[in-house]
Formats: structure tokens, C-alpha cells, sequence
């Protein structure tokens, strides 16, 4: 399906439990141009995901019948739909849920009670940024890593990895600057296209995952204490 601009219409599952809530966001996505699918318990909303992976995911964590965490972690873990974004909403305000929240995998992190427009803001702001860049092709090497920019593919030593869109950007970012330290600052700025409020635990949690993630290419990330991070040459 295709808008007015002759794009395709994106998707964006909202699992929420919460009915008045569920319609409410579909009406206002709707009328942004996005085309809706609505769960309202985790299950049906993971089965909805894998069966049809949308573009991208608005995720409640206080589910019936599964923990929106727990949805989350599967929809990262399949790879179907390891790339598909996915926007946490909760009742939970604390820095430590915003943590947890990076955690689990989730691209991004919404309050609730919340601001319609600023969801949709976040939602247009993951959606560009995981978008593949329609630019010439690039293929960087760095030991047992070969990132392809233009394919949004890792491999190490000719192995595919699974990276979520934020780890790939995240891991190319650092590439591209290759023996350049990089603040955290400027990682939230550069990578996530906006500034979390200083959270720059945020980078340390995906940080940790990339390198796990990479394996042995994860050694290649070096830890600045008390600055940031850059990737170097084995």
C-alpha cells in the first residue's frame, strides 16, 4: 500500500491493553499516514509481529498473557524481526526503568501519561533513523569485521551478525570514525538524532550488547573511562 507521495504506507503495531488507548493511537497514526495493526495482550501482538513484521513496534511492558519485555526480547532475539524498531510505553518514570527499558532492546522509551504529538515526533525520529541510506555503496573492513552500509549487513569472519537498527548505526558510526574517540555526547546525538535528557547509560547498555553481539569483533570497541568509546584497528 502506498500514500499520496507514492511511498510505501508504513505499519506500526501497538500492543496495548488498554482499548481507549489503542484507539486513540491508531486514529492519530492514521491521520499521519500510517497504517495501524492493534494487539491488545502480548501474545497476539508477538504473533502479529513475526507473521507480518511491521515497520515498526509501539510497546506497552504491562501486558496480559505476556510481559511486554518479554515480547520484546523475542521480537530482538527472531530474526524476522531483529530490525524492527520497537517504542516502549510505561507508566514507569524512574532513571532505572528508562535503563531497563534500553535493556530489553527497545529503541526508544515513552512515559506514560504522554503527549500524542511527542509519540508521534519519536515515532518519526526511529523510523528515519533506521531507515537503510540510499547512498553509493560502502563496504568497510576492520579485522574480522566487513560492515556493507548500503545492505545494513554485519559479518564477522564471514558470519552473519543480528543487530537491531540502532546497533548497526551505532557500530558503523564508530567504524567510519576508526581510531577517533567519541564522547557519549556526541554518540547520543549522532546515533540516536536526539538527546536523551544526559542518559548516557543509554550508550553504555547498547555498547554492551554490540560487543557481545560481535564477539570477538567486539574487542575492537575500546572504552575510554570517564569519556566514551572508539573502534581500532586489531
Amino acid at each position: 500500500m502506498r500514500c499520496i507521495t507514492g511511498e510505501r504506507m508504513k505499519t506500526i503495531l501497538v500492543i496495548e491493553d488498554e482499548k481507549d488507548l489503542v484507539e486513540l493511537l491508531a486514529y492519530n497514526l492514521e491521520r499521519e499516514g500510517y497504517r495501524t495493526i492493534m494487539a491488545l495482550d502480548g501474545l497476539s501482538g508477538l504473533d502479529a509481529a513475526v507473521s507480518s513484521p511491521p515497520d515498526l513496534v509501539v510497546l506497552d511492558l504491562m501486558l496480559p498473557g505476556m510481559a511486554g519485555t518479554d515480547v520484546c526480547k523475542a521480537l530482538k532475539k527472531n530474526p524476522k524481526t531483529a530490525a524492527v524498531p520497537v517504542i516502549v510505553l510505561t507508566a514507569k518514570g524512574e532513571e532505572i526503568d528508562r535503563v531497563v527499558g534500553f535493556e530489553i532492546w527497545a529503541d526508544d522509551y515513552v512515559v506514560i501519561p504522554f503527549s500524542t504529538r511527542v509519540l508521534l515526533l519519536r515515532i518519526r525520529a526511529v523510523l528515519r533513523r533506521s531507515k537503510p541510506e540510499e547512498a553509493a555503496e560502502r563496504i568497510i573492513r576492520v579485522g574480522p569485521l566487513t560492515i556493507d552500509a548500503a545492505a545494513h549487513a554485519v559479518t564477522i569472519d564471514g558470519e552473519e551478525a543480528v543487530l537491531t537498527g540502532i546497533e548497526f548505526k551505532l557500530l558503523l558510526t564508530l567504524a567510519e570514525r576508526l581510531g577517533r574517540l567519541q564522547s557519549r555526547d556526541v554518540l547520543l546525538k549522532d546515533v540516536w538524532g536526539y538527546n536523551y535528557a544526559g542518559d548516557t547509560r543509554t550508550v553504555d547498555t547498547h555498547i554492551t550488547r554490540l560487543r557481545t553481539k560481535l564477539g570477538k569483533g567486539g574487542e575492537l570497541i575500546t572504552t575510554i573511562r570517564g569519556f566514551g568509546y572508539k573502534m581500532e584497528k586489531p
